[in-house]
C-alpha cells in the first residue's frame, strides 16, 4: 500500500511539472533562508555561554543618576571586586578587569621582533573565573606576580615563532618595561564577545595608576563576580545597591549585578532599565525566517487547493472503493512532507553555496556539518513545515463527497475560496512589510552616513604614539604639519576621538546639579582645526593667547545641561586633581558617539603634556605618498615601534556595522519574500486561466476584447494585493517607527516611502500576472471551443 501511495505521489508530481517546480522553488528558497537565519540565531545565543561558571557569573554595573536621567555604566571602582569578595558571603570569587579598549594597541618586542597587540589587566583569579583554556601555566599562579604576563597562542608565535619553551622568557612592553611569560592561553573562541592578545596583572596597573584606588575617582575597570551555588541574585542586588555610598558619600551610583552572558544580547539600557540590544536583531531575523517560511507554506497551500479540481475524480474513486478520509489525509500529508524533504535537500545545497557570502555579510564564522543534533533539527523542520503546508490541502481534498465528485457537481465552496484569497492577502501583507522595511532601513543607514556630525572625518588619518615621550610628541606634530600633503595635525590624550574620560564636573567650585557627568578629552593645539570644529562663542586654543594648559572649551550641550550663563571666563574642573580651568570657548555640538545617543556634555581640555594618538588631515588624492612620509618620520622619531594607522571614517562606520548588515540582509530577504509570493501568484493566475479556458473562448466569440479579458484575469488579484497593502500599512508604520526609536537621530516616516513600496508591489504583481493574462487574452477562441 505504501509503495502504491509513493507511486501515485510521484506520478502526480511529474504530471504537474509546472506546479511541482513552483512549489520546489518556493519551499527550497524559504527553507534555505530559514536555515541560514537559524544558524545565525543559534550562534548569537551561544555567545559568552561557554564559561564553566556561566550560571553563576555576573557583571556588576552602575546606574548613575544625572539631571537627564539614569545612565548605566559598565565601569566601576577598581577596589570594588576585592571589597565585595571580602565582605559579601554570597561571593565565591570577584575580579576587576581593565577592558582592551582602555590602553588600545601597545607594542611588545623580543629582540628586534616587535608587534602591536591589544590586551587586558586583570586580577589574579581571572583564569579561574573565565574559562579561557591555558595551554601552559596554572590558573592559580599565572597572574600572581606583578611582573608576569600571559600571552595568547597567536601572540607567542608572533614574538617567539613557537609556543614551546616560552614560559619563563621575557618580553619588553613599550621598550620601557620587561615582563616574564607565565602562561599561554589558547585562541579565544569565536563565541566570546571579548578578544585580546595578552593579560597583565591588575596590581601592575594599580601600581602605576595609584589614583584608581580612590573610591571617588571616575572608575575604569569592570567588576565580575562568581556567586556561590544557591545564592539569591535578587537579595545580592539589594545588598549592593547602595554599597558605593558607604565608601564615597558623594557617589551617585546604584550598583546591580547582571548575568555576564546576558550582556551580549541585552546590552542597551535607557534610564536605568534594560531595553534590549542585539536581541532585537535576533528577534527580527527570527520573525523574518518565520514569515518567509510562512509565505512559502502559503504558496503550497494555495497551489494545492487551486488545482484540487484535477484530483476530484481521484478522491471520488478512492472513496467509492473504500478509502477512509483518514487514509486520504495521510496520503496528502505524506505527499507534502516528501515535497518538503526534497525541498530541504535542495535548500541544504543552496546553504552550502551561500554560507561563505552569508558569513562575509554577517561577520560570522558559521559552520555546519550533519550530526545527530542537526539531523534531528532538519527532520523536525521538514515534518513541521510539511504538516503545516499540507494540512489545509489534505483536509480540503479529503473532504469531497464521492457522489458529487463523480457526477461533476462539486463547486468551489465560498469558505474555501475566501481562505485561498485570505492567504494571498496575508502573503502580500508580509511582502509589502518587507519592502517598506528595506526602504526605511536603507534610508536610515544613508542618513547616518551622510549626517553632519559637527566635525569633518574625511581624509583624517589616526595612529597611536606608543613609545613617544611628551617632548617628542610636540616635535612629531610640528614635523608632520610641515610634510607635503598634510593640511593640519593634532594630538589626543586618549587612543581615539571615540574614547574619552567621563567625570562629574565642578563649576566655580561647586558640583553640577544632580551630579551630571561630562565627557572630557585632552587635546593639543591644532586638533580643533584638524577636525573642523566650529566655535559659537569665545575662541579655540591658541599658541599666542594660551600661556599654559589651564584652559578648557565646552560644547553647547554642556552649557544647556549645567545651566551656565555667560560661560566665557568661568572656572570648571572636570578631572580629579587636574585643577580648575578657565572656559575660553564654546564649540558647536559635535557627535563622536553613535547616533543612537544624543550629544552629551563635552569638555575639551588643553593638554600639551601627553599624546596617545595623532590625527592628521591629508589633502584628498595625496593619501599614499603622504602616509609614506608620515611613516618614515614616525620610524625615525620612534624606532622599534610598528607604525599602524587607520582612517577616522572607518572608525565611524564600524559603529554602524550592525545596521549595515541589517540593510544588506533585509534587501536579500525582502527580495526573496517577494520572489516566493510572485511565484505563488504566477501559479494561481496560470491555474485560473486554465480553469476558465472555455469561458474565455466564449467571451471572445461574443465580442470581448483582449483588454477586457486581461482585466478579467488580473482584476481579482490586483484587488487582493491592494487590500493587502491597505492592511499592512499601519502595521508596517508602527514596526518601523519602533525600530527608528532606537536612534537619537533618525529620518521621519514619510507617506511617500509607503506609496513607493505600494507601487513596487503593484508593479511586481502586474509583471507576474501579465504573461499568463496576455497569453490567455490573445489566444485563438476556436482552439478553446474545438471540443464543443
Amino acid at each position: 500500500m505504501i509503495i502504491n501511495h509513493l507511486k501515485l505521489i510521484w506520478r502526480h508530481l511529474v504530471k504537474d511539472r509546472q506546479f511541482t517546480l513552483l512549489n520546489l522553488v518556493g519551499l527550497s528558497s524559504g527553507l534555505a533562508c530559514t536555515f541560514l537565519i537559524w544558524l545565525w540565531v543559534s550562534d548569537e545565543w551561544q555567545m559568552d555561554r561557554f564559561h564553566v561558571n556561566d550560571s553563576r557569573l555576573f557583571q556588576v554595573l552602575a546606574n548613575q543618576k544625572n539631571s537627564d536621567g539614569i545612565r548605566t555604566e559598565p565601569a566601576t571602582s577598581a577596589m570594588l571586586a576585592r571589597t565585595l569578595a571580602s565582605t559579601m558571603p554570597e561571593v565565591e570569587d570577584a575580579i576587576a578587569v581593565l577592558p582592551p579598549d582602555w590602553y588600545g594597541k601597545t607594542t611588545f618586542s623580543v629582540g628586534d621582533n616587535a608587534t602591536n597587540a591589544v590586551g587586558i589587566f586583570a586580577d589574579s583569579d581571572y583564569f579561574k573565573v573565565f574559562s579561557y583554556r591555558l595551554l601552559q601555566g596554572s590558573a592559580n599562579q599565572v597572574l600572581t606576580d606583578k611582573q608576569s604576563i600571559v600571552l595568547s597562542k597567536d601572540m607567542a608565535i608572533r614574538l617567539f615563532h613557537t609556543t614551546r619553551g616560552v614560559v619563563g622568557k621575557t618580553v619588553d612592553w613599550q621598550h620601557t618595561q620587561t615582563f616574564v611569560v607565565s602562561g599561554i592561553f589558547d585562541d579565544i573562541s569565536a563565541h566570546s564577545s571579548v578578544h585580546f592578545d595578552y593579560v597583565l596583572p591588575m596590581d601592575q596597573f594599580l601600581e602605576t595608576h595609584a589614583f584608581e584606588k580612590n573610591w571617588g575617582h571616575s572608575s575604569d575597570p569592570a567588576t565580575y563576580v562568581v556567586l556561590k551555588s544557591g545564592a539569591d541574585i535578587g537579595l545580592f542586588n539589594r545588598k549592593i545597591a547602595g554599597f558605593m555610598k558607604t565608601k564615597y558619600a558623594a557617589s551617585n551610583e546604584t550598583l546591580f549585578a547582571r548575568a555576564y552572558s546576558r550582556g551580549y544580547l541585552y546590552g542597551r539600557y535607557e534610564n536605568g532599565i534594560e531595553v534590549g540590544g542585539r536581541i532585537e536583531y535576533v528577534r527580527l531575523f527570527s520573525i523574518i525566517a518565520i514569515f518567509i517560511l510562512l509565505i512559502a507554506c502559503i504558496n503550497f497551500m494555495n497551489l494545492s487547493t487551486a488545482k484540487a479540481s484535477r484530483r476530484m475524480k481521484e478522491v471520488g474513486i478512492k472513496k467509492v472503493v473504500g478509502a477512509r478520509r483518514f487514509t486520504l489525509v495521510i496520503q496528502y500529508l505524506t505527499e507534502s512532507v516528501l515535497m518538503t524533504a526534497v525541498s530541504m535537500v535542495i535548500a541544504l545545497v543552496i546553504v552550502a553555496l551561500l554560507l561563505p557570502g552569508f558569513n562575509a555579510i554577517t561577520g560570522k564564522q558559521l559552520l555546519w556539518h550533519i550530526d545527530g543534533s542537526l539531523a534531528a533539527t532538519i527532520l523536525a523542520i521538514v515534518l513541521i513545515t510539511g504538516l503545516i503546508a499540507g494540512s489545509y490541502p489534505a483536509l480540503y481534498l479529503s473532504g469531497f463527497k464521492p457522489i458529487a465528485v463523480l457526477k461533476s457537481t462539486v463547486r468551489t465552496s465560498f469558505s474555501g475560496l475566501w481562505i485561498r484569497k485570505g492567504l494571498v492577502v496575508l502573503q502580500f501583507c508580509l511582502s509589502f512589510a518587507f519592502i517598506v522595511g528595506v526602504l526605511i532601513v536603507y534610508r536610515q543607514v544613508q542618513y547616518i552616513q551622510t549626517k553632519d556630525l559637527g566635525f569633518n572625518r574625511d581624509n583624517i588619518l589616526s595612529f597611536g604614539t606608543a613609545g613617544i615621550q611628551s617632548q617628542q610628541a610636540a616635535t612629531l606634530l610640528a614635523e608632520i604639519r610641515a610634510l607635503p600633503g598634510v593640511v593640519n595635525a593634532g594630538g589626543l590624550d586618549h587612543s581615539s576621538v571615540y574614547d574619552f574620560g567621563r567625570s562629574v564636573p565642578y563649576v566655580d567650585g561647586k558640583p553640577t546639579k544632580d551630579f551630571t557627568n561630562i565627557d572630557n578629552l585632552g587635546i593639543s593645539y591644532g586638533l580643533i582645526e584638524t577636525l573642523g570644529l566650529k566655535m559659537v562663542a569665545g575662541r579655540g586654543f591658541s599658541r599666542q593667547l594660551s600661556s599654559d594648559s589651564a584652559e578648557i572649551i565646552i560644547n553647547q550641550a554642556a552649557v544647556d545641561a549645567f545651566g551656565i550663563k555667560n560661560p566665557i571666563g568661568r572656572k570648571m574642573e572636570v578631572f580629579g586633581g587636574d585643577g580648575r580651568r578657565t572656559i575660553v570657548g564654546v564649540v558647536k555640538d559635535f557627535n563622536f558617539q553613535s547616533l543612537h545617543e544624543n550629544v552629551q556634555p563635552m569638555a575639551l581640555r588643553l593638554n600639551t603634556q601627553y599624546t596617545d594618538a595623532v590625527l592628521v588631515k591629508i589633502h584628498a588624492g595625496q593619501e599614499q605618498p603622504t602616509i609614506a612620509r608620515i611613516e618614515e618620520l614616525y620610524k625615525t622619531l620612534n624606532p622599534g615601534f610598528p607604525f599602524e594607522f587607520h582612517f577616522l571614517d572607518d572608525d565611524f562606520q564600524a559603529q554602524y556595522a550592525a545596521e549595515k548588515r541589517i540593510a544588506v540582509l533585509s534587501r536579500y530577504f525582502g527580495g526573496l519574500a517577494i520572489l516566493i509570493s510572485c511565484l505563488g501568484l504566477f501559479g494561481l493566475v496560470a491555474f485560473t486561466a486554465e480553469r476558465r479556458f472555455k469561458e474565455i473562448g466564449i467571451r471572445k466569440v461574443l465580442g470581448a476584447s483582449s483588454r477586457s479579458i486581461m482585466l478579467l484575469l488580473t482584476g481579482d488579484f490586483l484587488r487582493l494585493v491592494l487590500l493587502a497593502i491597505l492592511l499592512a500599512f499601519p502595521l508596517s508604520w508602527w514596526a518601523m517607527d519602533r525600530w527608528l526609536q532606537s536612534f537619537a537621530y533618525r529620518i521621519s516616516l514619510s507617506p511617500l516611502l509607503f506609496l513607493a513600496a505600494a507601487a513596487a508591489v503593484l508593479l511586481l504583481t502586474l509583471l507576474t500576472i501579465s504573461f499568463q493574462s496576455i497569453k490567455a487574452a490573445f489566444s485563438n477562441p476556436a482552439a478553446r471551443l474545438r471540443s464543443e
